[in-house]
């Protein structure tokens, strides 16, 4: 059913859209694509398995504490990896990406081995188990539960960026890196903040889609990565808007091709809709074209 197609589109979309807003607020600001960003995604899920399977943990303070982690962890990455090579070429920091994405893995399976993981039946609320119809359309709890979770969190996020100060002073920096610093901003409090933020929204992302497929390994960080990345390139990367619809649009496709081409060809759907944007339309849907002068 088409609407059912639809409606399992949108529930990814939300998932990956919360993920693509921290590869795109990062780019806004230094121009890097982390691609260690999709493991912090991952080990989002991962920890709030282990909370509540191994500290039993409820399931609100699980969450809450794998996100915390999570945050700290992008925090530090930043500090750690990427801010010695801030002024150093940019394939150094693409580099320095790609190794910390192949550590993260590597640990996730030192951690956890290299099995899939599920969440047991008891430690799922029961209210996310429930289904219901509406005109028809069969809508687990869950999905309700994910697209709610994305939508408040983008909007609290468009309120960080358009209404705080740090959300002032991250715009700043992502207009022009080196007037905001001569103009008073710590930059390097801003992008660790980016980072930390970026990282708590993929956390929830790991979480949501761990509970979704009620599956958790130690390379879907990779694939969910590369999508959100997709999305972000789609809806033109630097751009938190278009990463946003850019996400929906990428997981409606994915699922609609899904249905009525074949489940073998999801992930390839990603890739070819990115590859045919930065082709044919390199900025994305909601990018500009910026002029440079040399």
């Amino acid at each position: 059913m088409l609407s059912q197609q639809i409606l399992n589109g949108l529930t990814l979309g939300g998932i990956y859209a919360l993920i693509a807003v921290g590869y795109t607020m990062v780019y806004g600001i230094i121009q890097l694509i982390n691609f260690a960003h999709g493991e912090v995604y991952m080990l989002g899920a991962f920890l709030a398995l282990t909370a509540l399977t191994a500290l039993h943990l409820p399931f609100p303070v699980a969450c809450l504490l794998s996100v915390a982690c999570c945050a700290l962890l992008g925090l530090t990455v930043d500090v750690v990896a990427y801010r010695p090579l801030r002024r150093a070429p940019r394939l150094s920091a693409l580099i320095t990406a790609i190794g910390v994405s192949i550590f993260l893995q590597n640990l996730a399976r030192i951690l956890w081995g290299a099995r899939t993981k599920s969440f047991p039946d008891e430690v799922i609320p029961a209210p996310f188990k429930a289904t219901f119809s509406v005109g028809g359309i069969p809508i687990t709890a869950l999905q309700v539960f994910i697209l709610t979770v994305a939508l408040v969190l983008m909007l609290a996020l468009r309120w960080i960026v358009l209404r705080t100060k740090m959300g002032r002073a991250m715009r700043a920096c992502a207009q022009d890196l080196t007037c905001a610093q001569l103009m008073g901003v710590d930059v390097n409090r801003v992008v660790s903040f980016t980072f930390a933020l970026g990282s708590a929204l993929g956390a929830v992302a790991g979480i949501l889609i761990g509970m979704y497929y009620n599956a958790v390994y130690p390379m879907m960080g990779y694939r969910a990565g590369i999508k959100a990345f997709a999305a972000a390139v789609l809806g033109g990367i630097g751009n938190i808007p278009g990463a946003i619809a850019g996400a929906f649009i990428l997981g409606a496709a994915e699922s609609l091709g899904a249905a009525y081409v074949s489940s073998l060809y999801r992930d390839g759907i990603a890739y070819a809709i990115m590859i045919l944007f930065i082709l044919f339309k390199p900025t994305g849907i909601f990018g500009q074209r910026k002029e440079t002068k040399v």
